[in-house]
């Protein structure tokens, strides 16, 4: 196990630096996603309401593999269908908008019920002081949302961080795709596939023990 890290250590280090790379990436698209979508799910109107229910439980529905073949293979070939032949996603933009969307699903969730946790009398104070619904909602009502969300956004940021691992089948040279050619390259899969456990661990790890000391100031200061 020594003589693979030893051999391997930087290709394994880059291979992790990709998959942060894209689980933040993901994150960052998730969140303008859920927000979006909450606030469609949170709203009275109700054409909206239909549009948000329809993506989250759509996207929650199919399983993250076949949304990333979906991207990768099939939008380039149903564009090319249109006769424009030159477009195709790198593993890297599919990958980005795969986990996106799944993790946006999830996320639209998280927002809403963060936004439902506030007292519904906050809504109604700010305006009655004068202030629109829009402005209410993001002076008012999300900034208290955010609080009970951080949490559960950070639980998931580790579970897309371990999803990541689904995009080896594209291409993706992340953690999972190196831990295949080291298996290969040195015929050790149990060492092989060791080290890339232990990676993935002390790094979920680290986030999980980050999650709970931030839920913990959290609930001292309510």
């Amino acid at each position: 196990m020594a003589a693979i890290v030893q051999v391997y250590w930087n290709m394994l280090l880059s291979a992790m630096g990709k998959t942060l790379l894209l689980t933040l990436l993901s994150l960052i698209f998730a969140m303008i996603i859920g927000m979006i979508f909450a606030l469609m799910n949170v709203g009275k109107n109700r054409a909206f309401n239909l549009i948000g229910t329809v993506y989250v439980d759509a996207v929650r529905g199919v399983p993250l593999i076949v949304l990333a073949y979906f991207i990768y293979f099939g939008v380039p070939s149903g564009i090319k269908m249109l006769g424009i032949q030159d477009f195709r996603l790198t593993a890297l933009q599919a990958g980005t908008i795969a986990l996106s969307m799944n993790c946006g699903a999830y996320m639209a969730e998280i927002i809403r019920a963060g936004i439902e946790s506030v007292d519904k009398g906050q809504m109604e104070a700010s305006r009655s002081l004068g202030l629109s619904y829009a402005k209410s909602m993001r002076l008012v009502v999300i900034p208290q949302a955010i609080r009970t969300m951080i949490p559960s956004i950070i639980n998931q940021f580790i579970i897309t961080l371990k999803d990541t691992s689904i995009l080896s089948v594209i291409g993706f040279p992340e953690l999972t795709n190196m831990g295949k050619t080291i298996s290969g390259n040195t015929f050790k899969p149990l060492q092989a596939w060791a080290i890339v456990g232990v990676m993935y661990m002390v790094v979920i790890i680290t986030l999980s023990k980050v999650a709970k000391k931030i839920e913990r100031r959290i609930q001292r200061g309510r």
